[in-house]
């Protein structure tokens, strides 16, 4: 093996770790800030009014620009930013949303 194909791997497997890494994330602050209304598996709660999440049609920024910045005319929380996220944690939660199937 060539010192150049052993970097690569090496990249390949560090840049893998990564993204499940983030998906990891975004399952944990999904879990703490979404499944109350949300449900565990983004199903929604129909008594809460809370839509189901799972195979939404917003892309990941639509996703994540409903977090940062809210969206007029939706209830709260969602009518205004969400508290104490910041913009790698609402997409973190944005990619895991779209995980949802």
């Amino acid at each position: 093996m060539t010192c150049k194909f052993v970097v690569n791997v090496a990249a390949m497997l560090l840049i893998a770790s990564l993204a499940s890494s983030a998906t990891d994330g975004g399952a944990a602050l999904y879990k703490t800030k979404c499944a109350g209304c949300h449900g565990a598996n983004g199903e929604g709660k129909p008594a809460m009014k809370s839509p189901a999440l799972k195979g939404t049609n917003l892309d990941v920024n639509q996703v994540v620009e409903r977090l940062a910045k809210g969206q007029s005319g939706s209830k709260a929380p969602h009518s205004k930013s969400m508290a104490g996220l910041n913009a790698e944690q609402a997409k973190a939660i944005a990619e895991y949303v779209k995980t949802l199937k």
